[in-house]
């Protein structure tokens, strides 16, 4: 229980499941040693490899990664996880991942966000709008090759 990687490993590979016992130490005891609930990979990983689902104590500690989130999100929780929003939206590329394959459609709120992008507001538009976006028509204008397929395909 003093290595949080042996801690998801034998949770994983020899009990098959939840190590219920090794999980409110993880949470509580902090250090060098005791780094699950610290350490947002790790604490993803429990939560998809061991509990394969939500492990809501961690949440705090997974939304700090902002690829973490996204992840857990989608492969997670498996639909919107609103409370990590304002992080995942805070980069264009994540915010059009997660519209695209989270959500499956248009996230006014991130908008703005992959408008700042060029080629993120390019995908949105093509991929998630499924087509033109008058209010990034000059953010994409900005890359001629993406104004030029913006306009074959939109």
């Amino acid at each position: 229980m003093r290595d949080p990687e042996l801690v998801c490993r034998y949770a994983r590979y020899v009990i098959g499941g939840r190590w219920p016992e090794a999980e409110p130490v993880t949470l509580v005891l902090s250090g060098t040693h005791i780094r699950v609930i610290k350490d947002p990979k790790l604490a993803y990983e429990y939560a998809q490899d061991v509990i394969g689902g939500r492990w809501s104590e961690a949440e705090p500690v997974i939304m700090q990664n902002l690829l973490l989130a996204y992840w857990y999100a989608r492969y997670v929780i498996g639909s919107r996880w609103p409370e990590a929003e304002p992080v995942i939206k805070q980069d264009p590329g994540m915010a059009y991942q997660y519209a695209q394959n989270v959500i499956r459609g248009r996230w006014l709120e991130a908008e703005p966000v992959m408008m700042r992008d060029p080629v993120w507001a390019y995908w949105y538009a093509r991929y998630v709008i499924g087509g033109r976006w008058p209010e990034a028509d000059p953010v994409i204008k900005q890359e001629s090759s993406l104004w030029n397929m913006y306009n074959d395909y939109l």
